[in-house]
């Protein structure tokens, strides 16, 4: 059955399940506080436990309770990817359940003997970043490997995002991290977005070029000013977003690299994925696969309200977008689930030890709760 040509009672059971009881004539998702959580009603022998993260859509039925861990109460607390991942290295630790950086993450087990979580194979944040790459038009930077030799701006170094980029750099177009000079700005101005930078973020590597740029300026400054020629940044520079006419995409057709990448490679860049304490995993070892059940069921949630989009959203291509996802990277197109990400998880690892920023080469099976590895994602 056609996405345009759904029943009506399918059409009807899709916005039920769209998580913020959608009606027909209504407007599906869910309305929250930034400084409020969402919690379930309590049941006398349940487990408390919170869960920390960003209030995607296709988390959002964990947001408003309507996907519940099942045998927990469940507080769904919004954060910051920067405050979360220093709550969770550097803090009190009080979350149970956490979204996390995966490359702090990694530098801290390698670096740091950091054990006090263990990841689960969920990943709510993914990006394709190609389109992350941005140059000064005055410089003469057509190409990839046009880099080669040039000042390259960043407000943290061995960022996620930044390890993903010098990989594909470096594998697809042959731009060494050691062929540049770096430059970290003193300001990032898209930190009121992401929180606190933590230290894992700031891992500097040996062999490779790196000073600090002038005091005061951001990441978009130095990019205008000329004092760097390009910028690796997870977000778009200030400058770019409002319109400096210096200001461009490396690839200005980043959708079809992207795809392009994928199509050849099979990899879709994970960003942030979700991590246990251990002592609580230890203590209730049915946890990891209730928590990872309930995170499957909101993305399953998800898809069936995407499906009714083409009438719900905003976007007037939005369906023949969804159609074009699908044949490209399949109907479960955010797999959970370790099968359907090994090769972008060993990618990762291989980028973090390569570029000098882990200090052994780690593998999926250090860095996972052991009982996760055979989660299976039926979505």
């Amino acid at each position: 059955m056609s996405d345009r040509t759904v029943s009506r009672r399918c059409f009807l059971k899709a916005g039920a399940m769209a998580g913020g009881g959608m009606m027909l004539g209504g407007t599906p998702g869910v309305t929250y506080a930034a400084d409020q959580s969402t919690k379930s009603d309590k049941t006398f022998s349940a487990l408390d436990i919170t869960i920390a993260g960003y209030p995607v859509d296709h988390v959002r039925a964990l947001v408003n309770g309507k996907v519940q861990v099942k045998g927990c109460n469940t507080t769904f607390q919004p954060g910051k990817i920067g405050d979360l991942n220093t709550h969770v290295f550097s803090g009190p630790q009080e979350l149970e359940v956490t979204e996390i950086g995966l490359s702090p993450f990694m530098l801290a087990y390698a670096n740091e003997g950091f054990r006090d979580y263990s990841l689960i194979p969920v990943f709510p944040v993914r990006l394709f970043r190609h389109k992350s790459v941005f140059v000064n038009s005055d410089r003469g930077i057509e190409r990839p490997e046009d880099l080669k030799g040039r000042r390259i701006g960043t407000p943290g170094y061995s960022s996620t995002s930044l390890t993903w980029i010098r990989g594909f750099m470096q594998h697809e177009y042959g731009v060494k991290p050691e062929d540049v000079e770096w430059v970290v700005s003193a300001v990032d101005s898209s930190a009121k977005d992401a929180g606190k930078v933590s230290k894992q973020e700031s891992v500097v590597p040996m062999g490779v070029s790196i000073s600090v740029g002038p005091g005061g300026k951001d990441e978009s400054d130095m990019l205008v000013d000329g004092d760097v020629d390009a910028l690796f940044h997870a977000a778009e520079p200030k400058a770019f977003t409002e319109g400096h006419p210096k200001i461009k995409r490396l690839f200005s057709d980043s959708r079809a690299i992207e795809r392009d990448y994928y199509a050849r490679t099979g990899i879709f860049p994970i960003m942030h994925a979700v991590a246990m304490r251990n002592d609580v995993v230890d203590a209730h070892p049915w946890l990891p696969e209730a928590v990872y059940s309930a995170y499957c069921q909101a993305k399953q949630m998800q898809y069936e309200t995407m499906r009714m989009q083409w009438i719900y959203g905003t976007l007037p291509w939005f369906g023949q977008e969804l159609e074009e996802t699908r044949a490209l990277m399949g109907e479960n197109f955010w797999p959970y689930g370790i099968d359907a990400n090994r090769k972008t998880l060993d990618a990762m690892l291989h980028y973090s030890y390569e570029q000098g920023l882990a200090s052994k080469r780690l593998t999926v099976e250090d860095l996972f709760v052991p009982s996760s590895l055979q989660f299976r994602d039926v979505s």
